[in-house]
C-alpha cells in the first residue's frame, strides 16, 4: 500500500488538503474490490472530503462526498447491504483517490465539479451540457449596448439570465430594442457610422452613433431597460403612458405615436409570459417526475417576476437511485456553471441535505441562496405547473423513445445488423476544387446527436490527391480507426461504432471497406447513402458492401431519420470547410516566419506595404524597419534566402 500525492481538481481546493491514492489487487471480482477499499480505510481520516473510485485501468467509476470519509467509505465494505448497482461498482473498484476538505459544503461543491469533469458511469449525470445564454448590457462604452452572451462573464456590464434557450433571449432582445431603442452594434461599427443604420429606420435604435439622441437621454433609456429586466415593468409602463399623454397634449402626435408603439411592445411581452410569476421575484423552479424508469426534471427561470423560459432535463444513470438523491445531484451539477437565483423552489424535501445544499450554493454565489418547498400561494401554483410540465415532458420523451426504438430496429433489419445500433458514425467530406479539404464525422444514437463527439479532420497527407474524394475518405477512416485501436483496443469505452454511414455510393463504400480490412477491422458494418436519379432527395439509394442496393418508401420515418443524420454530417463538414477557408483568407506569408507575431507582422506590413515586398527586401532595409532588431532582420532574411 502506498500513499502519494495526486492531481488537485481545482485551485479553489488546494489549501489544507491531503490526497491519497491507494491501489488494491487487479483480481476482477467483488472480493478484490472490497479488499482495495479496506486498504484505503487504514489511512482514512474522520473528516469531510470527496472520494473517487477507479477501475483496473484507472478510469473513474464513481465520485462521492462525505461528512466523515472513514464512516462513509466503510459502508462499501458491507456488501450485503448495498443495492445491486453499488455491488457492481465495488466489484470493479481497484483503487481510490481521496481529497479531504475543510467543510462538507466544500466537499459537495468539489463532488459536483468532479462529476462534470469525469462523467463516471455510476453517478447521476446531467446530460445537457449546453451553456445557457444571458443578456449582457455592456457598460464599457459611453453608450451601453445590449447583446446576447454565452460563456465566461468577463466583460464589464450587467448580466441578466439564465434564459432557457436562445429563442427566449432573442424575443427579450427584440422587446428591449422596441421598448428602449438601445444599440446592439459593435463598438467599431458604432465608431464608423456617418448616418443612421436600418435599425433606426425601423424604430429599434435611437442612433446615438450619429447624435440623434443625447447622452443623458440615452442613459435614461438604459435605466429604464435595467428596471424592465429587474421586473419593474409596471413602472416602465406607467412612465411611457405619462410620456405619451404629455406628447399628445403638446400636439406632438408623431412623438406620441412613438410612445404608443413602445407601449404596445411592452404589453405584448407581458402577455407573452406563459407563466404567471407575479410576486415571485427571482427564482429557479425545479419539479421532478418519474415514469417507466425515466426521470425528468422541469426547470422554470423566473427573474423579476418574468418568465425567462423553461427547459426539460433527463438525467442519466438514475436506475435504482432515490428520486431525492437524483434531484440533489442534478442541482449541484446544474449550478456548476449557472449562477443560482436567490430563491430555489423544489417540489420535495431533500431531508438532511437541504441546509447543506443551501450552504454550498450560497458559497458559490457569494450571497444567500434559499432552498424551499412551496406549500401555498403563487409559489405553490408555479410548482404545480412545473410538475405538470415535467410529467408531460416525460410522456413526450417516452413516445419519442418508442418511435426511435422502432426506427433503430428497422435500421437493424434493413442493413442486416445483429441488433439495433447504439452508435452510428456518419462521414462526409467538403472542399472546393481540392482546396481547404476537410473530412467530418458526426455521431448519432437513440438519444439523438452526440455533438460533443463530433470530429473534423484536416486533410494533410501529401499522398492524398487534392479533390480525390476516395483518397480523402481513406485518410479520414485510417486516422479514425488508428486512434480507436490505440485508445480503446478492447472496445470497452463505447467509442466503437455499430454502423458507419458514408455519404456516397459504391465507390466510397468500397474505399472504406478496404481501409477497414487493412486495419484488421472486420465487424463494423458499412452502408453508403446516395441521392437518387437527378440527385432527387427522397429517392435515396442505400449501398451495402456486397453490391446490393435498397430503397425505402417516400413516407418512411426511417428514411427521414437517415436523411436527417446524413444532412447533419453534410452541414458539419461544410461548416468546417468554411471555417478553414475563412482562416486561409486572412493568412499571410509572414505567418510562416518563426518569431513573427501579430505586432511585428503589422509593423512590417505598414513599413513595406505587402508581404511580397518584405520577402524581396534587402537585409539593410529589414534592419531599418521599426520594431525589428538586427537579429530578427537576419532571421527574416535567412528564412526567405536559405541558399545564401
Amino acid at each position: 500500500m502506498t500513499n502519494q500525492p495526486t492531481d488537485q481538481p481545482t485551485d479553489r481546493f488546494n489549501e489544507e488538503k491531503s490526497v491519497y491514492t491507494v491501489r488494491g489487487s487487479d483480481k476482477p471480482d467483488l472480493e478484490a474490490g472490497v479488499a482495495a477499499i479496506r486498504n484505503v480505510l487504514k489511512t482514512l481520516p474522520v473528516r469531510p472530503g470527496v472520494y473517487r473510485m477507479h477501475d483496473t485501468k484507472g478510469d473513474v467509476l464513481y465520485v462521492g462526498k462525505a461528512r466523515a470519509l472513514k464512516n462513509r467509505v466503510t459502508n462499501y465494505t458491507q456488501v450485503a447491504r448495498l443495492p445491486r448497482r453499488l455491488q457492481r461498482m465495488v466489484a470493479q473498484t481497484r483503487s481510490m483517490t481521496i481529497v479531504t476538505t475543510n467543510t462538507e459544503a466544500e466537499a459537495l461543491l468539489l463532488e459536483a465539479q468532479l462529476i462534470k469533469r469525469y462523467r463516471p458511469p455510476y453517478n447521476v449525470l446531467l446530460r445537457d451540457d449546453k451553456s445557457f445564454p444571458f443578456i449582457l448590457l455592456r457598460e464599457d462604452h459611453a453608450f451601453p449596448r445590449v447583446q446576447k452572451h454565452r460563456g465566461a462573464r468577463r466583460a464589464k456590464g450587467q448580466y441578466y439570465g439564465p434564459f432557457a434557450s436562445a429563442g427566449s433571449v432573442t424575443r427579450t432582445l427584440n422587446a428591449l430594442q422596441k421598448l428602449f431603442l438601445l444599440r446592439s452594434c459593435t463598438d467599431s461599427f458604432f465608431a464608423n457610422r456617418d448616418r443612421p443604420c436600418l435599425l433606426f429606420q425601423i424604430k429599434r435604435c435611437s442612433a446615438p452613433c450619429v447624435d440623434r439622441i443625447t447622452a443623458d437621454d440615452y442613459a435614461e433609456l438604459v435605466d429604464d431597460a435595467k428596471a424592465f429586466l429587474a421586473g419593474k415593468s409596471t413602472e416602465v409602463q406607467k412612465k411611457l403612458g405619462e410620456a405619451m399623454t404629455a406628447a399628445a397634449d403638446a400636439m406632438d402626435f408623431e412623438l406620441a405615436a412613438v410612445y404608443r408603439d413602445r407601449l404596445r411592445a411592452l404589453t405584448f411581452i407581458q402577455s407573452a409570459q406563459a407563466i404567471n410569476a407575479e410576486g415571485v421575484g427571482d427564482a429557479d423552479v425545479f419539479a421532478l417526475a418519474a415514469k417507466q424508469g425515466l426521470i425528468g426534471i422541469q426547470a422554470f427561470f423566473i427573474r423579476g417576476g418574468q418568465n425567462w423560459g423553461h427547459r426539460s432535463f433527463f438525467p442519466a444513470h438514475t436506475a435504482d437511485v432515490p428520486e431525492g438523491e437524483v434531484l440533489e445531484s442534478f442541482l449541484m451539477q446544474f449550478y456548476e456553471d449557472v449562477p443560482p437565483a436567490r430563491l430555489v423552489l423544489i417540489d420535495r424535501s431533500l431531508a438532511d441535505e437541504t441546509g447543506l445544499i443551501e450552504e454550498a450554493l450560497s458559497e458559490r454565489a457569494g450571497r444567500k441562496v434559499t432552498l424551499k418547498v412551496p406549500q401555498r400561494g403563487e409559489q405553490r401554483k408555479l410548482m404545480e405547473q412545473a410538475r405538470r410540465n415535467a410529467e408531460e415532458a416525460i410522456d413526450r420523451r417516452l413516445a419519442e423513445s418508442t418511435t426511435q426504438g422502432r426506427i433503430f430496429q428497422e435500421i437493424a433489419d434493413l442493413f442486416e445488423l445483429d441488433e439495433p445500433p447504439n452508435r452510428i458514425e456518419v462521414y462526409d467530406n467538403s472542399h472546393i476544387m481540392g482546396t481547404n479539404m476537410v473530412g467530418a464525422m458526426i455521431v448519432a444514437g437513440p438519444e439523438g446527436f452526440r455533438k460533443s463527439q463530433y470530429r473534423k479532420f484536416n486533410i494533410k497527407r501529401p499522398e492524398t490527391t487534392a479533390g480525390d474524394d476516395f483518397a480523402m475518405m481513406r485518410e479520414v477512416l485510417e486516422r479514425r480507426f488508428a486512434r480507436l485501436e490505440k485508445e480503446d483496443p478492447d472496445r470497452t469505452g463505447g467509442e466503437w461504432p455499430d454502423l458507419l454511414l458514408i455519404d456516397g455510393g459504391k465507390g466510397q463504400v468500397s474505399a472504406v471497406c478496404r481501409v477497414l480490412q487493412e486495419s484488421g477491422v472486420e465487424d463494423v458494418p458499412v452502408v453508403g447513402i446516395s441521392k437518387g436519379p437527378d440527385r432527387n432527395a427522397g429517392r435515396e439509394h442505400f449501398h451495402l458492401p456486397d453490391g446490393r442496393e435498397s430503397m425505402l418508401p417516400l413516407n418512411s420515418p426511417t428514411l427521414f431519420y437517415l436523411q436527417r443524420i446524413r444532412d447533419e454530417a453534410h452541414r458539419f463538414a461544410i461548416g468546417a470547410h468554411r471555417a478553414k477557408r475563412a482562416k486561409a483568407f486572412t493568412a499571410s506569408p509572414l505567418d510562416e516566419v518563426p518569431g513573427i507575431g501579430p505586432a511585428r507582422k503589422k509593423a512590417l506590413l505598414m513599413h513595406f506595404g505587402t508581404a511580397k515586398a518584405v520577402r524581396g527586401a534587402a537585409l539593410e532595409d529589414l534592419e531599418r524597419a521599426p520594431g525589428v532588431s538586427k537579429a530578427m532582420a537576419r532571421a527574416i532574411w535567412d528564412f526567405y534566402h536559405p541558399e545564401a
